[in-house]
């Protein structure tokens, strides 16, 4: 007995979605795209820690950070968190929605951003620690 079809005829095909076309943001010929500088808002909800990609020293107490996120208004710098010590320096993210972005639909993409920590003392030989992996 065959389900589907008649003796011999193969049965139903499945739907088989077209192959999607990937498609990537239009950069300039030679230019290289840059982190979007952000600012913490402080006034974000649904907050939550993130990770960051990389740290870079500016001058002798300043981190750079960059990391990927989300666009704005539907994913903010909420706050960035400091904790120094003779050792190490953690530093941690914290992303969230601002309150104007609630009832607004959001794309989904990518978008790698920066943000400059300032720090009491120099960085020195201390290890800078990412918190939102701790």
């Amino acid at each position: 007995m065959t389900i589907g079809g008649c003796a011999g005829s193969p049965g139903p095909q499945a739907a088989v979605p077209a192959p999607v076309k990937a498609v990537s943001a239009s950069v300039p010929s030679g230019a290289t795209p840059t982190p979007e500088p952000v600012k913490p808002t402080g006034n974000a909800v649904n907050v939550h820690k993130i990770k960051w990609g990389k740290a870079k020293v500016v001058g002798r107490n300043k981190v750079k950070l960059t990391w990927w996120s989300g666009v704005a208004p539907c994913t903010v710098l909420h706050r960035v968190k400091v904790k120094e010590t003779s050792r190490r320096v953690t530093i941690t993210l914290y992303e969230g929605t601002a309150p104007k972005a609630q009832d607004v639909s959001c794309i989904m993409i990518a978008v790698e951003k920066t943000t400059t920590v300032k720090l009491k003392h120099p960085v020195g030989h201390r290890k800078i620690v990412d918190g939102g992996k701790l």
